[in-house]
């Protein structure tokens, strides 16, 4: 009797306890924004054809001309009359081979991997994934509210429209590098099955970190759930939290290079050339930031919790 008295009494404390005490950062609401779209099905096809070429005949010399016809079926009988078939006939013939392969291997650089100084290459059968990650002080309300507006009016159901929302997304941050206090980024090219797998995993893993997506924008469909007034919500804006956390992936055809975020420089130019991703290679782009909700923040300890390889920038 005494026994059950007991536990009685223990189990009526530990009840009263979760009720009634306040929840810390581990248990504090992380609402999330998310915008995006895009598919890598629209990547090239996963079986890259190189360039026709034109193959020797069996019997007649190779079958580049120049000159308007003048070849090499008329090159060869001359170099066997006339004493021309000894080793002066030999090095006119390496010299227009040497110029005919380096020529044919300069046009297939050329349309196969085309680069620029912003670190961009594009081969036409790679893909790449990209991510950016900025932690900005919890003053930097303008730009939740600019994430918010995009969420709400955004199109992002076509390749442009989502181009718009990378480009002012990043505008956004860059706007606010006064609150910037953490960074990171890395990137991947591979095929177009790997890097979709890719994709995928780093949008999950951040999504996961939020207890729910209070807005949302993804291939044109919007979502909102509740007036972000939630005595969850309510409670967590209650706790000492400090920062807004946003998150860029983008997968692109080709090849995309960011620098290692070691501090505000190098952070400035991985958005940059993010942001510079166009329409014509975007496949698919997710921006997430958190919190969405007003009022709720970010703590260090979350920080340190959920993003433990981001960098103090």
């Amino acid at each position: 009797m005494i026994k059950r008295f007991f536990y009685g009494a223990i189990a009526l404390v530990l009840a009263f306890t979760l009720i009634f005490t306040p929840a810390d950062n581990a248990w504090a609401a992380r609402s999330g924004g998310r915008i995006g779209g895009g598919s890598f099905r629209s990547a090239p096809s996963r079986s890259f054809s190189p360039a026709p070429t034109r193959s020797a005949p069996v019997g007649g010399g190779y079958g580049y001309g120049f000159g308007g016809g003048f070849g090499f079926p008329f090159l060869l009988p001359f170099f066997g009359f006339g004493g021309f078939s000894g080793v002066f006939g030999l090095f006119i013939m390496l010299a227009i081979a040497g110029f005919l392969v380096r020529t044919f291997q300069n046009v297939m650089a050329g349309g196969n991997n085309e680069g620029d100084s912003l670190g961009y290459s594009v081969p036409s059968n790679k893909i790449a994934v990209a991510k950016v990650q900025v932690g900005l002080l919890a003053q930097a309300r303008d730009l939740q509210q600019d994430l918010n507006r995009l969420a709400s009016s955004a199109d992002t159901g076509t390749a442009a429209g989502r181009s718009k929302v990378l480009q002012e997304s990043t505008l956004a941050l860059l706007r606010h590098p006064e609150y910037w206090v953490y960074g990171a980024s890395e990137s991947l090219t591979t095929g177009v099955d790997a890097a979709e797998a890719k994709f995928n995993q780093l949008a999950l893993s951040e999504r996961s970190k939020f207890t729910a997506e209070t807005l949302s924008n993804v291939d044109n469909e919007r979502n909102a759930t509740g007036n972000n007034t939630s005595a969850d919500l309510v409670k967590s804006a209650e706790t000492p939290n400090e920062y807004i956390m946003v998150t860029i992936i983008a997968g692109a055809m080709g090849k995309v290079d960011l620098p290692k975020v070691t501090d505000s420089q190098s952070l400035e130019q991985a958005i940059r050339q993010i942001g510079a991703l166009g329409g014509d290679r975007l496949l698919a782009l997710e921006i997430l930031w958190t919190p969405q909700a007003i009022g709720d923040t970010l703590s260090t300890d979350d920080i340190l919790t959920y993003y433990p390889d981001i960098n103090l920038v």
